[in-house]
């Protein structure tokens, strides 16, 4: 394992987080409420990242994208999720969805999603989850089978994160129902004209609200043969390397989730007076600011190592992913319950934004693995399969 913890921020790359820092607080701050509350797709604020520049953020320039690599991803994420976690999911998951294509696809697949994902022509979703296997992705039911040039789909995915908004999407289906679990399992680009795909409700959702999450259900859904992603049969493990790619984004969606809940509630016990003084001037609320920022700080070191150990195309990025991405979620949903805590009554109610914070917070120790998932494979990482 790679232990060399040397990192910081280019100069490039802190001009580009004030840029972005720039851009959220002038178009997506004034909107974070109202899009929790009305729970609907911004495609304001989308198009504001697509004309800043932000939607081609570490996609290869070869292929049409703004180029960057998972640091920069992740710089912008942690900066949107500072004021607006259900924003930040807009890059995020369309990266998500990118990735198997990025990782195994053909030129003209990179191409098509490079150009269409910078440019806001196209947004992606990635379709893995269903309603009998979420841990347990291997256990999938949905079906491909060989009809002359192309594929034929059946099945549905569920708590797919952007469905609806995606017009694309990599679709996980077994295509060898015979042979051994997880290597029977290829990645389909499936797009949302053809027919037979629909969509189930959307998901009334606690947290990272105006990110719409659905259901993809697809009835005999004729894909042709160029939409194969990969190599038939080797898609589950397109699927666990995409994970492994995608975490520190979820890492930096967590840290910039307890980054904002943080800055807040400081700004709040500057100002708030108990007992005829700032209440930031108490020694337990000093010490629980303390240990926050401790947790914040090393959960940001995580985060960036792991980002770095992707752009490095390091050998255990399995092992920097699932650290960063399971100690930022613990630390996001520690940090703003504390944030919660430390406003009182005021923590509690929707006019303050830390309430949000906190169930956006719960969110990231679950999804693209739960944290349980992470530890499995950080202690597969230490002992080796026993």
């Amino acid at each position: 394992m790679s232990h060399g913890l040397s990192f910081h921020m280019t100069e490039e790359q802190e001009m580009f987080r004030s840029s972005v820092r720039e851009l959220v607080q002038d178009k997506i701050a004034p909107r974070a409420a109202e899009i929790d509350e009305a729970d609907e797709y911004p495609h304001d604020v989308d198009k504001a990242l697509v004309d800043a520049g932000f939607a081609g953020v570490s996609y290869p320039e070869e292929y049409g994208g703004a180029g960057g690599g998972a640091v920069e991803l992740c710089i912008l994420v942690e900066e949107i999720s500072r004021v607006c976690a259900g924003v930040s999911l807009i890059p995020a998951v369309n990266k998500l969805g990118a990735i198997p294509v990025l990782l195994a696809g053909s030129d003209d697949q990179k191409k098509l999603v490079c150009t269409g994902l910078t440019n806001g022509d196209h947004r992606m979703s990635y379709c893995l989850t269903e309603p009998g296997s979420g841990s347990d992705a291997a256990a999938m039911r949905s079906k491909a089978t060989k009809d002359g040039d192309g594929w034929i789909l059946k099945g549905s995915k569920r708590f797919i994160t952007g469905a609806g908004a995606s017009d694309l999407y990599t679709y996980f289906a077994v295509t060898d129902p015979d042979a051994v679990k997880g290597r029977n399992i290829t990645c389909f680009l499936v797009s949302s004209d053809m027919e037979g795909v629909e969509l189930g409700r959307k998901e009334d959702k606690m947290g990272i609200r105006g990110s719409p999450t659905r259901e993809v259900i697809l009835n005999d859904v004729r894909v042709p043969v160029e939409n194969v992603v990969g190599e038939v049969n080797q898609g589950f493990r397109l699927a666990m390397r995409t994970l492994d790619f995608s975490r520190p984004t979820v890492a930096a969606q967590a840290l910039g989730i307890a980054q904002g809940a943080f800055d807040f509630a400081v700004a709040y016990c500057r100002e708030r007076e108990q007992f005829g003084q700032p209440i930031a001037g108490f020694q337990g609320m000093q010490f629980m600011f303390a240990d926050m920022a401790m947790k914040i700080e090393t959960a940001r070191m995580a985060v960036f190592k792991a980002a770095t150990a992707v752009d490095d195309e390091a050998p255990d990025v399995s092992y920097w992913a699932a650290i960063a991405k399971c100690y930022a979620s613990d630390v996001a949903m520690a940090v703003t319950t504390d944030c919660v805590q430390a406003l009182g009554g005021y923590g509690y109610i929707r006019e303050y934004p830390v309430e949000r914070f906190m169930r956006d917070a719960k969110i990231t120790q679950i999804y693209e693995g739960t944290n349980q998932i992470q530890r499995v494979v950080i202690a597969r990482q230490i002992f080796g399969k026993l």
